[in-house]
């Protein structure tokens, strides 16, 4: 099923490639088929998730596992067998990050439906990029995790630097130089550890060395002498740092952000959609699923730094958010500063942050869609994004003001809504690891609600402009992007049971295994 849920859009992109130019139809259609099929196949995982499993460091409790002997070279000098797996599972870590990516995914695909120019190549990309975030949530094997990393890469450059506004040169260069730098790093570490670790085949009696990730979690699987060898040791800490880095570009992690910022505003409203509903997360997930288990030491000797730049992503985006006059670079670096929440909550290393920081995963994920969504419906009317530029929106335009305002106060932390409970949970288990990083922080939450009534006040109240009386309020395409997004929102933030169910025991087992450096 993982293997189907990964490589379905890689199929829908050979299709599409194989269509004539002419069949823009045609081609939409097959995108949102497949992408259609993912969020099916990714509600059937949901049904038969098993909520009881722990998974994290042990084989046997990951579920849905697909795992096959890939790539294989015998008797390799000074070094031996070396063995690349195909190895898929999924945990509560990545199943709601398997659910988000295949709900962003269809949303993209449904708000791209407008996009004529090159529209094959465009969709193809598309396609491409989706099997690289769906392949990331699902890879156990290190090396196929960086192939799925690093395919991101590519049609992300493309979507920015052809379909992107006129700065998309410059925003698509700085984006693929900062994820490459980033990219090199995670290889040097990947590499460190497959010389590090290697286990006895019991068939064999061999020692194989692997790129398997549940081995890589297992210090007895650490040969003796090897340079990540013994624990709090230079080089795990070198290591841990180097993976945190490549980890913190993708968040983005201040002082690693500026980035963001440039690529969004550059970026068509549907890549920006899947750049802030699933790329940023997988940055987090990269640290939980490689650098938490993989480097315990590591984690707890720099947890104080991690958490002190979430703190510093917090207050620095809400402030930056505040000083915009561009919807769309307000809403970028937004992103920055809930992020921030993330960062904090799985850096307090206790349940409830873990589980508040995950959730903020997913619950920021839906928000960040609904709102670039809703900077996209007023660009493409009124072709500009300038926040001084409006007024009284909510008299010409009433549906779109109203999912827009759901999404403004989700994203404001409202209670009842979903962003308020991952908050909450985030804050709650940062106050009980660091008390001043999380009550400076909390600060945060009120310059959010500042920007937040200050947009709403300039674009939707007040008097509305006479340029502006004849804007068409919100299609049926573009009430069947909004209201899946709309209906999680509410439904997660009065009833998030479904959702901490999934992850609750994995998570718990994830701070168990830091926290006693096993």
């Amino acid at each position: 099923m993982l293997t189907w849920i990964v490589f379905l859009p890689i199929v829908g992109m050979i299709i599409i490639l194989l269509l004539p130019d002419q069949s823009k139809k045609a081609i939409r259609w097959t995108a949102a088929t497949v992408t259609g099929l993912q969020v099916v196949l990714a509600g059937v995982i949901y049904s038969l998730f098993d909520r009881s499993m722990v998974g994290i460091n042990e084989a046997d409790s990951f579920q849905f596992v697909e795992q096959f002997n890939w790539i294989t070279v015998d008797a390799v000098p000074w070094v031996g067998r070396i063995e690349i797996n195909y190895f898929l599972g999924i945990d509560g870590l990545s199943v709601l990050m398997v659910i988000l990516a295949s709900i962003i995914g269809l949303i993209g695909v449904i708000s791209s439906w407008n996009i004529e120019k090159m529209t094959k190549g465009y969709f193809a990309l598309y396609l491409l990029l989706v099997t690289g975030m769906m392949g990331v949530f699902v890879s156990l094997d290190f090396f196929l995790f960086f192939i799925f990393w690093e395919v991101m890469l590519l049609p992300m450059y493309f979507l920015i630097g052809l379909w992107g506004g006129p700065r998309r040169e410059y925003a698509a260069i700085k984006f693929f130089l900062y994820t490459f730098f980033g990219g090199v790093l995670m290889m040097l570490v990947m590499l460190a550890l497959y010389f590090s670790v290697a286990y006895t085949d019991a068939a064999t009696g061999e020692s194989v060395h692997t790129f398997n990730l549940l081995h890589m979690m297992n210090p007895e699987n650490y040969v003796d002498g090897s340079i990540l060898s013994g624990v709090d040791t230079t080089w795990r800490y070198v290591a841990w740092l180097a993976l945190f880095i490549s980890f913190a570009i993708k968040i983005p992690l201040f002082p690693f952000h500026t980035w963001l910022p440039d690529a969004h505003v550059e970026a068509p409203t549907p890549i920006s959609v899947i750049l802030a509903g699933v790329l940023l997360k997988l940055g987090t997930y990269g640290i939980l699923r490689i650098s938490f288990p993989i480097f315990p030491d590591g984690t707890e000797y720099f947890v104080y730094l991690m958490a002190a730049l979430g703190m510093i992503s917090i207050i620095y985006g809400a402030f930056c958010a505040m000083a915009q006059d561009d919807f769309k670079k307000l809403i970028a670096y937004s992103s920055i500063s809930h992020m921030g929440i993330v960062v904090i909550g799985i850096a307090a290393l206790n349940t409830q942050g873990m589980v508040g920081g995950v959730l903020q995963m997913f619950n920021h994920g839906i928000i960040t869609a609904v709102l670039f969504l809703a900077v996209g419906v007023l660009y493409d009317r009124t072709h500009t994004r300038g926040l001084y530029d409006f007024g009284g929106i909510a008299n010409q335009m009433p549906k779109y003001t109203g999912i827009a305002m759901v999404g403004m106060f989700a994203a404001l932390g409202l209670p009842g809504l979903n962003g308020f409970v991952s908050e909450l949970f985030s804050f709650l288990g940062a106050f009980e690891a660091y008390r001043w990083i999380a009550i400076i922080s909390v600060f945060g939450i009120i310059i959010t609600a500042g920007y937040i009534l200050w947009t709403v006040q300039r674009i939707y109240l007040g008097n509305l402009q006479e340029k502006h009386k004849t804007l068409e309020d919100l299609t049926l395409r573009e009430m069947l992007a909004f209201v899946p997004l709309i209906i999680l929102i509410i439904l997660l933030g009065i009833y998030p049971a479904p959702a901490i169910e999934l992850m609750n025991a994995s998570l718990s087992h994830l701070v168990e295994l830091v926290t006693q450096g096993v």
